[in-house]
């Protein structure tokens, strides 16, 4: 096996080097017709547009390249972690183009377009019940990983820290280029490694840019891949001590700003995207100047029924 292993390293590194291209670099637009103030602008990057159609791909990414280099990943031993889904169809997509294998702990409730998705990309599914969500997910997921250690790499995204650190090298190095002018950094939490990772690089750079997060208002929320971190299982990489405020959205909110930028901007967003941008909005009209920058973790190609009785 050891000599297996030391002849696939190369030819996994040439297919890692080969994706690279194809993760982050994604563009940043303002909404002109949504947002207009004067002496205050905002703007999103459009995260759907790269590998796997969302934000997800810099972390997968990341963490798959990390355990190839410490050879504690080959086409041998499979990817396990738990999801909402986007972070499963990356490690898919990522996985399928390498020759690695992917088993995902999906709550049985995820769309099905997800699911048709993950399924077509040769993800083993494992569904698990819709009442406990991402986290019961992860118990399953911890459960086999502990029963089959030498079978499964355990990506644990919650816990990983190249989640966070996709975002620290990647995602904000790209929106300080892009909007130099920045002064607020507004994004929901889900895995948190979006905004713990951005955040930090953003303060790094300039403490005083504000960087503001956002929740559902409550436990039984629609913004799927989003925590209610009151009830939920708190993700290891999130530190509670880094943002400078937290906002809390509503569903319904994310709802109205679906239909309201798809009529405005002609963009179909997902929730967890409109919802984001509720919040930057929220943020920016308290302003007198400023620059806001949010993330719009993915578009609506995948929540086609929810997307039907919105637009009825």
């Amino acid at each position: 096996m050891a000599n297996t292993l030391t002849i696939a390293s190369p030819g996994l590194t040439e297919k890692l080097a080969g994706l690279r291209s194809q993760i982050g670099h994604t563009p940043v637009r303002n909404f002109p017709n949504i947002f207009r103030k004067e002496n205050v602008k905002l703007y999103a990057k459009l995260e759907w547009k790269q590998l796997s159609g969302s934000v997800k791909a810099r972390a997968a990414f990341a963490i798959f390249r990390d355990a190839i280099e410490k050879k504690q990943l080959h086409p041998g031993r499979i990817l396990l972690d738990a999801t909402s889904g986007n972070t499963g169809i990356a490690y898919a997509r990522i996985g399928k183009i390498l020759g690695i294998p992917v088993t995902l702990c999906l709550p049985e409730n995820a769309s099905a377009e997800r699911k048709e998705i993950l399924r077509s990309l040769g993800v083993e599914l494992v569904l698990t019940s819709r009442f406990e969500g991402t986290d019961g997910a992860q118990d399953i997921a911890r459960s086999l990983a502990e029963q089959s250690p030498g079978l499964y790499f355990y990506a644990d995204q919650y816990k990983n820290e190249n989640n966070w650190k996709a975002h620290f090298d990647g995602t904000a190095v790209e929106i300080l280029k892009e909007v130099p002018g920045i002064t607020h950094f507004v994004a929901g939490l889900g895995t948190t490694g979006s905004f713990m990772g951005t955040s930090r690089r953003l303060k790094k750079q300039d403490v005083s840019i504000r960087v503001i997060s956002l929740q559902p208002d409550n436990p039984l929320h629609g913004l799927e891949g989003w925590k209610h971190l009151e009830t939920a299982v708190v993700p290891e990489i999130y530190d509670s001590t880094l943002a400078d405020e937290n906002l809390e959205i509503s569903t319904e909110e994310a709802y109205q700003m679906i239909r309201e930028v798809k009529i405005k901007e002609g963009l179909l967003l997902s929730p967890s995207s409109a919802a984001n941008l509720v919040g930057a909005i929220r943020v920016a009209s308290r302003l007198d100047q400023g620059t806001v920058v949010t993330l719009l973790p993915d578009n609506g190609d995948k929540y086609g029924e929810l997307i039907k009785k919105l637009f009825k």
